[in-house]
Parts: structure tokens; C-alpha cells; sequence
């Protein structure tokens, strides 16, 4: 049974890290179960501790990865208009695949700017710190996912 517990939780590390960059899959909650797949063998136990740390940062970093786009946004420059629109575009990105998750909060702030009455200069300017902003998020998932699995592997040999 271990065997399969092992297999199962590399699987969800793997899908983890497809997740970070595909939006369909909750990459860092994925990598968390994996965690918590091989806690369930016999052969290796994560303290208490250990997993509830972890699950406090698997909720920040979710929390933080919708966050970002918005914050970017603002960081370059973007009105509430322009925040607001990051926001909508991202909510609806997520209905429209991977590219509209991309493209979503870049979109929305870029609209939300224009139709504040800002310049289009400015406009992209807040667009592209959304964009950014959803990067920044990218990445902070990819170096969680990247950790917990460094601690599987560790914990294995």
C-alpha cells in the first residue's frame, strides 16, 4: 500500500507543478496532498507541525495568487477603475482557459483604465502591471510546489 500511497502523492506533485502554470489545476493544493499522501505510509511520518505550517502557506500563496494581478495593477499606476477591471478579468479568464487567465487581468485593468477616462499609454501601463503581477504569482507557486516537492524527495531517500 505504500508503494501506491507513494506513486499517488508524486502524481499530485506532478500535477502541482503543471498547475502553477496551468490555471485549470490548483497546482499548490495538489502539491500539498502529495504531502499528505506520503505522510499516510508507514515509512514516513511529517510532524504535525511540519504539515500545518504548510497548509498555512498553501492558503496564503492561493490567496496571494489572486491578489497579485490586482496589486500590480495598483503598483504601476492603475485607478480602483483599473484594479476593479484586473479583478473581473481574471474571474472571468477563468472560464475561458488558459489564455484568458493570462490575457484576463491584463485586459481588465487596460479596460477598466480606459473606461475611467485614462490615456491608453496609461491604460497599458496598469495592464502590464497586472500582468506582472499574475507572473509574480506564477512564480512564488512554483518555488512552494518546488520546496514541498524537494521535502518528498528528501523524505524518500
Amino acid at each position: 500500500m505504500d508503494i501506491v500511497l507513494i506513486i499517488l502523492g508524486a502524481l499530485c506533485l506532478l500535477a502541482g507543478i503543471v498547475g502553477c502554470i496551468v490555471p485549470a489545476l490548483p497546482g499548490v493544493p495538489l502539491a500539498y496532498g502529495g504531502l499528505w499522501l506520503l505522510h499516510a505510509t508507514d515509512k514516513v511520518q511529517f510532524s504535525w507541525q511540519f504539515l500545518l505550517i504548510w497548509g498555512i502557506v498553501v492558503i496564503i500563496v492561493q490567496v496571494l495568487d489572486y491578489v497579485v494581478p490586482a496589486w500590480g495593477t495598483k503598483k504601476y499606476g492603475g485607478s480602483k477603475a483599473g484594479v476593479w477591471g484586473s479583478t473581473i478579468g481574471l474571474i472571468v479568464g477563468l472560464f475561458m482557459g488558459p489564455w484568458g487567465i493570462i490575457l484576463g487581468p491584463f485586459v481588465g485593468a487596460f479596460l477598466g483604465e480606459l473606461l475611467s477616462g485614462k490615456e491608453t499609454r496609461e491604460a497599458l501601463r496598469s495592464g502590464w502591471g497586472s500582468f506582472i503581477g499574475l507572473l509574480a504569482g506564477t512564480i512564488l507557486k512554483l518555488i512552494c510546489c518546488g520546496m514541498m516537492t524537494y521535502y518528498f524527495i528528501a523524505e524518500l531517500v
